[in-house]
């Protein structure tokens, strides 16, 4: 008997420009192609989820970078998760779900080793774009390796409600700690105090003094800021650090669309009389750290300690609106695009 055939058509979005500023919907284009059967070794997968990250703006540069730039005229890539419709390698059946770089497209053949399989009784499939995925991992190696976080310690967030900053709150108040968070809307600072329990949270965007404002939350000092934004809330964060504490530097979404450099910070002097200690890092490095972390947070998953939250677009031609919406803070924890519908 013939074999049933896998050829179909897919959409997938392609960068058409680089973005000056902010990214607009014309920087990105959406494309039908032809998605052949796999050859031997290859598996074909139907995307069900795909992330969009503030980071992938630095890719839409043609500069270097940690990764290489997206192409004009190219998809896009990315996290995503989905289900295998037909497989030519032993390492995967049709149905099983796994997790994969092949985002911004429906549907995809690549090489077997491409992906890994995933456990979706553990939560649903999409946690492993968020809590379960890269973004909870960099919050867990970021504040607890980075960090060199200790029961006790006064931890400051910003950009607390979004994807990362979502889950270090909360890992950080698990551990023991007294957790302030900033976020930019009355809505974000009611999340971080109903959900993620934080002890204190602040909306930037209605106070003229954050140094000032973070002082008041945080009387004894701060001994670690996770930095997802930089500018204005590193300045407020090295005023108020304590001696000895630990910047872990993981994003600066506050400056990612700048077409000049920030003035900002101004008193990194602080740095050295504090003895303060900035470090960044990208959480791919600490790969080995993954069975650690996922076995920790799938038991505060499943133990409710931790609420994943996510933001959902639907459909593959949200994606771009999804990825700009980040800039316009319109998320609450994981942005996520929904592929096909659950």
């Amino acid at each position: 008997m013939t074999p049933p055939s896998h050829t179909s058509s897919s959409r997938e979005v392609h960068l058409a420009s680089r973005p000056t500023g902010r990214p607009q919907p014309s920087d990105f284009k959406l494309v039908t192609v032809t998605v052949d059967e796999p050859k031997e070794g290859e598996v074909l997968v139907e995307n069900l989820y795909m992330s969009v990250d503030p980071y992938m703006r630095g890719r839409m540069s043609d500069r270097p970078s940690y990764v290489p730039p997206f192409e004009i005229g190219k998809p896009l890539d990315g996290s995503a998760v989905g289900r295998v419709l037909a497989s030519r390698s032993a390492a995967f059946s049709e149905g099983d779900h796994v997790l994969h770089r092949y985002g911004w497209r429906e549907r995809v053949v690549a090489p077997a080793t491409a992906f890994e399989k995933i456990d979706p009784t553990l939560a649903p499939v999409r946690a492993y774009l968020g809590v379960l995925g890269m973004t909870g991992l960099t919050a867990y190696v970021g504040l607890l390796d980075i960090g060199a976080l200790k029961e006790g310690d006064t931890v400051f967030v910003s950009a607390a409600a979004g994807a990362v900053g979502s889950v270090v709150c909360q890992i950080a108040r698990i551990k023991g700690c007294t957790v302030i968070g900033s976020a930019g809307s009355e809505k974000k600072v009611e999340w971080l105090t109903a959900v993620a329990k934080v002890n204190g949270a602040l909306d930037y965007k209605k106070t003229d003094d954050l140094a000032g404002t973070l002082r008041t939350l945080a009387p004894k000092g701060v001994d670690v800021y996770f930095d997802n934004v930089g500018g204005d809330h590193l300045e407020a964060a090295l005023s108020n650090m304590n001696r000895g504490g630990r910047v872990v530097l993981c994003g600066m979404i506050g400056q990612y669309n700048a077409s000049e450099p920030p003035c900002a910070p101004r008193n990194l002097a602080l740095a050295i009389g504090k003895r303060i200690t900035l470090r960044g890092f990208i959480a791919s490095d600490h790969a080995g750290r993954r069975a650690a972390f996922l076995d920790e947070m799938s038991r505060w998953l499943k133990d409710g300690k931790i609420q994943a939250e996510e933001t959902i677009f639907h459909g593959i031609a949200s994606a771009p609106q999804a990825f700009i919406a980040l800039f316009d803070g319109e998320n609450t924890g994981k942005m996520i695009v929904e592929l096909v519908p659950q």
